[in-house]
């Protein structure tokens, strides 16, 4: 089975001025097609570096994807640079400046000289047209390998590696097997706890089973490589059964569910309006409620909380004034060593009172108090 590495190219991409969204696209389409994605790379627009990259990466992989560099200008060094990695010069292609004119033709517009410099490819590559763009690409087949150079524009990416490069890898790797993922979402508790549970099904290779740890929530992730989807998913669904047994309410959603859709599910469920006071936490509860249909009624969002015994009466207070049968005051108490998060829930029932200490970096706890408010939420009863 093949493996493969990208390699984005772009010297804004080091420089933090555009997100790379391509290497996220290209390994979801690698992964939906049973390839092994070992590495991802970002260079600078230097012919060199990327000879280099393009160097190693084939003494890796046999499958070497870059995006970027196919432009016409002097900053666009695809070309070269794959030319130089192999040691071939480049070639000039009157089809692909055929192909270059009738762009510029279908626009209304006439291709200056510099845009020859994208109807060059290294000597004895395949030309792939680009019917939506203006730069040809290119596949190099070395050794059993291939090098695959595609646009850095998203849109032009896409479309080529849906419509020619996936097409040209089924053939000549003869794949027949996918890689599906599926995650599960856990909430109020922590990585080395669900570790402890589940520590002898993270060491199984197939499915593999996998955690991400973020700030108040754990992902659990279960991939899968079989010879068909529907295997992919019963190998999933296995292992499934077995984390939500060992996992049990730990777990509150699985791929694109969200805590504050589960947490506003149970008040549906219940018939439920909320009023919510938050202080400390800027406007990140409230935001993440704003943004579900649902039955959320309102925010009081305070910069800080005094007095944090107050807390319960501001929340009742704002409660009764949105008439919402439930109120939800969360405050942040800051130490010099941790910080506290404090939790007011009243209910038609009562009232309970949370305390929750945090000992990580203090930009964190917003994010963390307002996952432990969603958490407390869902398992109203």
């Amino acid at each position: 089975m093949p493996n493969a590495e990208i390699i984005t190219i772009g010297t804004e991409i080091l420089l933090g001025e555009i997100v790379d969204t391509n290497a996220q696209y290209l390994a979801r389409s690698l992964r939906d097609h049973g390839i092994d994605l070992f590495r991802t790379t970002s260079v600078g627009d230097n012919p060199q570096r990327i000879a280099l990259a393009v160097q190693e990466g084939l003494r890796r992989s046999t499958i070497i994807i870059t995006t970027g560099g196919l432009g016409p200008t002097v900053d666009d060094p695809t070309r070269e640079a794959v030319a130089l990695a192999i040691g071939v010069p480049t070639e000039f292609r009157p089809d692909l400046w055929d192909q270059v004119q009738a762009r510029f033709r279908r626009y209304g517009r006439i291709p200056t000289e510099n845009n020859r410099r994208q109807a060059y490819i290294p000597q004895g590559a395949i030309p792939v047209e680009n019917p939506v763009g203006t730069a040809p690409c290119f596949i190099v087949e070395i050794d059993g390998r291939a090098i695959i150079s595609l646009p850095g524009v998203p849109r032009e990416m896409e479309y080529l590696m849906q419509h020619a490069i996936i097409p040209y890898l089924c053939e000549r790797y003869d794949l027949r097997s996918t890689i599906k993922a599926r995650v599960l979402h856990t909430a109020g508790v922590g990585e080395s706890q669900i570790d402890d549970r589940i520590a002898d099904l993270e060491a199984l290779d197939n499915p593999t089973v996998g955690l991400a740890a973020h700030s108040g929530q754990v992902d659990v992730r279960i991939t899968a490589k079989a010879e068909s989807e529907t295997l992919a998913d019963s190998l999933i669904a296995e292992i499934e059964q077995t984390l939500r047994q060992r996992l049990g309410d730990w777990i509150y959603g699985a791929d694109q569910d969200t805590l504050e859709q589960v947490a506003l599910q149970a008040l549906r469920v219940k018939g439920w309006r909320l009023a919510v006071v938050e202080a400390g936490l800027r406007g990140e509860l409230s935001r993440r409620l704003t943004a579900m249909a649902g039955p959320f009624l309102g925010s009081e969002v305070l910069s800080e909380l005094a007095d944090p015994d107050l807390l319960a009466e501001r929340t009742e207070a704002y409660r009764q004034a949105r008439q919402a049968e439930l109120g939800l005051g969360v405050t942040i108490l800051r130490g010099a060593e941790r910080q506290e998060v404090r939790l007011i829930l009243i209910t038609p029932h009562g009232r309970e009172d949370f305390s929750r200490p945090f000992g990580g970096p203090p930009e964190y706890t917003p994010r963390w108090a307002t996952h432990h408010a969603l958490d407390i939420l869902r398992h109203i009863t």
